[in-house]
């Protein structure tokens, strides 16, 4: 089975062929345990607005810009541990 870092670079390298079981490994890894409603999988974040982070299962995988939205809110956030460890 994949780390979390080899599915994070492999969301990086191909954001528009990802399955919904990576992305949400992925997801849970730096984002905990999602609020459900219906095929929506809306995680918590600590910050407000955008980058939010909501990803469906469309048969499987996710859409290319909601995997774009992931791979920003990690950023961000990995940006604001960062300063907060200064």
């Amino acid at each position: 089975m994949a780390t979390i870092e080899e599915l994070l670079e492999e969301l990086r390298r191909n954001p528009r062929h990802v399955r919904f079981r990576d992305a949400d490994r992925v997801r849970r890894a730096y984002f905990g345990e999602p609020r459900t409603h219906g095929s929506h999988h809306v995680f918590k974040t600590s910050w407000q607005g955008n980058p939010r982070i909501n990803i469906q299962n469309r048969k499987g995988f996710v859409a290319p810009y909601q995997v774009s939205q992931l791979l920003r809110a990690i950023d961000l956030m990995e940006v604001l541990s960062d300063e907060g460890n200064r």
